[in-house]
């Protein structure tokens, strides 16, 4: 069993930035691929960044230039770095992590966007 907690969410002006944490109750290297994926009011969840066990990272095109996925392992944490933050970034941020043992993901947290 692993559990996911979010936090670094909030309000912030257009063209801030903000970073996100999440920390994972056991070692994410058990991880295949961790991510952050967000949900804007309305709309479908959907794929903000990839980082996988080898440290490669994909994103939407959407988020490409703008946010970085990164990890610390000896933290069991997983971070998503955002900047040049739009009115349409704003949404619940969720992480997730795929390994052996299922699918997780966390509770999720808000992020706002001031235009």
């Amino acid at each position: 069993q692993v559990q996911l907690v979010e936090s670094g969410g909030g309000l912030v002006q257009s063209g801030g930035s903000l970073r996100l944490s999440c920390v994972a109750s056991r070692s994410i290297l058990s991880m295949y691929q961790m991510g952050w994926y967000r949900q804007a009011p309305g709309k479908q969840r959907e794929l903000a960044a990839l980082i996988n066990s080898g440290g490669s990272t994909n994103y939407a095109d959407s988020t490409k230039g703008r946010f970085t996925i990164s990890r610390d392992n000896a933290k069991n944490t997983v971070y998503l770095q955002m900047n040049s933050l739009k009115a349409e970034d704003t949404g619940v941020y969720y992480c997730r992590g795929i390994g052996l043992q299922g699918d997780y993901w966390g509770q999720g947290t808000q992020v706002t966007v001031s235009s």
